[in-house]
């Protein structure tokens, strides 16, 4: 597929990182992911022009999501339309980044919405993902709606610098499959019922496969990554995966292929929401197999009683599904099914799911370094060593005594007890 040459690409105008891929080219960005991942360029080079690994752009940053690489993670920010806080959603996006989020995404659908989404693009450095329909939704109203206000919104999001697009590709035929079978908590993905009420008030075919010839050349030529959205993912343990998951698992790796043949970068969300613990890895696997894009899931959540706590039910099932093969986690916050989190929910999601990261890496590549090193730190009772180390050394440091021993155990450390036996 690739030819041997792999030089530097140079004025290359807008072809994308899959093209350039295609043909060879080994961009500073995929260098950069490489260095980052420290893995060879070559390597990743050709995991990227299979469609294996999407690299994922900001400017001067660049992620890579994918086979063989780090899982990372998502952070979900934005006002609701009764909650607008424009001041509280940069808080939050800061706070990700300095609690190292990979990608951020903004969800907002109250208030000046591309004020708000200017304002997190001046303070954070990190990819930003959006869903379109909900500025549309928001600004223009789904009753009002048409494709041509579709596209405009998706042309002018393009145009800010967005990274990546969320987009539901559900259709008729599997919601009509999705109507035969009875579920607890129906469609609970909101951007894929916004879509779907769409289709349902104008009487037509969802307006991103009518529109899919535009909106794909629109993310070829602003090098945007496509994230199939997850429609028809399950709102409770027991609903399971029925037809209409299936069916649009089908077509989301369909649409895959499809954007793949442009050169568009793509991801396809799945198997998120609620799993129960012992279907995690199975459903993981017959994603993996229907597509060999990234894969990201939502969650997923293994319980469905662990309201005000979901984000460590979350942390669980995420940790399975990374392990697993999920290359991309969205997080979820102690608010979730509550109301929308503020800045400590966020950090409390988010170093959850940093945390599914690191065990989900340890199942697929074995044990990490930062492990052994904390390890040994704590052998040698070196407070600051282990702060260094830890996923979250500032929150470690709160809690760990100013000087003297650790108030757990005093005298009796086993540490100090058993040197020199």
């Amino acid at each position: 597929m690739i030819p041997p040459e792999t030089r530097s690409d140079v004025g290359s105008g807008m072809k994308t990182q899959l093209k350039q891929a295609k043909l060879g080219r080994l961009t500073p960005e995929i260098r950069s992911v490489a260095r980052a991942e420290g893995m060879d360029s070559t390597a990743l080079l050709h995991s990227v022009a299979r469609g294996d690994v999407v690299v994922m752009r900001r400017g001067k940053r660049s992620v890579g999501i994918g086979k063989s690489l780090k899982t990372k993670v998502n952070v979900n920010i934005g006002t609701s339309p009764i909650r607008v806080d424009p001041d509280e959603e940069v808080k939050k996006a800061v706070l990700a980044e300095r609690c190292r989020a990979d990608t951020l995404t903004d969800l907002s659908m109250g208030g000046d919405i591309r004020a708000i989404r200017t304002r997190i693009f001046e303070n954070t450095t990190i990819p930003i993902t959006t869903v379109p329909i909900y500025q549309a939704a928001a600004e223009i109203g789904l009753q009002n709606l048409d494709e041509d206000q579709l596209i405009r919104i998706i042309r002018q999001q393009a145009g800010e610098g967005v990274s990546s697009f969320v987009l539901h590709f559900t259709n008729n035929e599997i919601f009509a499959k999705y109507r035969k079978k009875a579920r607890i908590m129906g469609v609970v993905s909101k951007g894929g019922s916004m879509t779907i009420a769409w289709m349902n008030l104008s009487g037509r075919e969802n307006p991103f496969i009518t529109c899919l010839d535009e909106i794909l050349a629109i993310l070829k030529r602003h090098d945007i990554v496509l994230s199939l959205g997850n429609t028809m993912r399950s709102g409770c343990i027991h609903d399971a995966m029925d037809k209409a998951q299936k069916e649009e698992m089908k077509l989301n790796a369909m649409l895959a292929k499809r954007a793949y043949e442009e050169d568009v970068q793509v991801i396809v969300e799945g198997m998120g929401g609620h799993v129960r613990a012992d279907l995690i890895v199975r459903y993981v696997k017959r994603y993996k197999k229907a597509s060999n894009a990234p894969l990201f899931v939502a969650g997923p959540l293994p319980i469905d009683i662990a309201v005000g706590h979901d984000h460590i039910a979350g942390c669980v099932g995420a940790s399975i599904a990374a392990g697993a093969g999920a290359d991309y986690l969205c997080y979820i916050t102690p608010a979730e099914h509550l109301g929308l989190p503020g800045p400590e929910q966020v950090r409390e999601g988010l170093i959850a799911f940093r945390i599914a990261a690191h065990i989900g890496d340890s199942i697929k590549y074995g044990p990490d370094r930062r492990d052994r090193e904390l390890a040994m730190r704590r052998a040698d009772l070196d407070w600051e060593g282990q702060f260094s180390y830890a996923l979250d050394g500032e929150r470690a440091r709160e809690m760990a005594p100013t000087d003297g021993p650790c108030t757990m155990c005093g005298e009796f450390c086993a540490i100090k007890m058993m040197r020199g036996l």
